[in-house]
């Protein structure tokens, strides 16, 4: 089950959006949320580990930068736990007290975790949803892997879905499958960023130059992605519509098929998914 669109009648300028942890997801998140308008620059407060360079993040994106876990949970109407796993115990004990207290929804944005186990650290009173999101969200492209369970109230799953609708796919999810989700939608940028760099590294052997091939590679993955979704064609179909009967692009796949490209993407997964 996928959300697509906005929720228009939530307004959601008038949040308060606090990220405990600022690394690279939290900071995407952040950037879509201000870019699309959703939540103004000035009500996102972010706290982390290290205060210089959350610092200069903050004054580069408008947001806030605090000092402690406990200025953001005071302001914060919707947390987003942007932290590593190995932490989240020592951080929701922190934060336990006052979320409950105060009704926050609480964003898990750790890839591993599910509703379980975030209300045995919180309590089961907590409103809590597991998301997996990916870092194009920083440009309203984005995927959050969410799990179908949660404990959120029907205006927070409202509001969950107004604030992240317009610059991700909200897909959800049953508990079994959200490692797998996560791992497909949230680790695979990096092998469609390999992928982009390596057709740029061809098209520079053949006399382009650098910024015309990552022009041409990144415009192509893009395109190609939103006609699928738009048109719902099977990527075999597309694949076959490309390849003319003794044509270039039918020599082209069967050297990848010769070099086990497809099978070199299922065992990357294999390796995050221990099977």
């Amino acid at each position: 089950m996928h959300t697509k669109g906005a929720c228009m009648q939530y307004d959601t300028t008038s949040v308060t959006i606090g990220c405990i942890g600022f690394g690279a997801m939290g900071s995407a998140i952040a950037q879509g949320l201000i870019a699309s308008g959703n939540v103004p620059a000035d009500h996102i407060v972010a706290c982390a580990a290290h205060y210089k360079p959350l610092r200069d993040k903050a004054q580069a994106l408008g947001i806030r930068a605090v000092r402690s876990i406990q200025e953001v949970i005071e302001q914060a109407d919707v947390l987003i736990l942007a932290v590593k796993p190995y932490v989240y115990e020592a951080v929701c004990e922190q934060i336990r007290e006052h979320v409950v207290q105060r009704s926050t929804l609480v964003v898990s944005i750790a890839a591993g975790m599910h509703v379980e186990q975030m209300i045995a650290m919180l309590g089961e009173d907590a409103h809590v949803v597991c998301t997996v999101p990916n870092t194009p969200i920083a440009v309203g492209k984005g995927i959050m892997v969410t799990e179908a369970t949660d404990t959120l109230t029907d205006e927070q799953r409202e509001l969950f879905d107004a604030l992240f609708s317009t610059v991700a796919l909200i897909e959800r999810v049953d508990t079994a499958h959200l490692s797998i989700a996560g791992t497909v939608a949230g680790c695979a940028p990096a092998y469609v960023a390999m992928f982009m760099e390596a057709l740029a590294d061809a098209g520079v052997k053949y006399g382009l130059t650098r910024a015309t091939a990552y022009r041409l590679a990144s415009q192509m993955v893009a395109g190609t992605g939103q006609l699928q979704r738009e048109t719902g064609t099977l990527p075999a179909a597309m694949k076959d519509a490309v390849c003319s009967p003794g044509g270039t692009t039918i020599r082209g796949v069967a050297a990848l098929e010769r070099a086990g490209f497809r099978g070199a993407i299922i065992d990357a997964i294999d390796a995050i998914e221990g099977k």
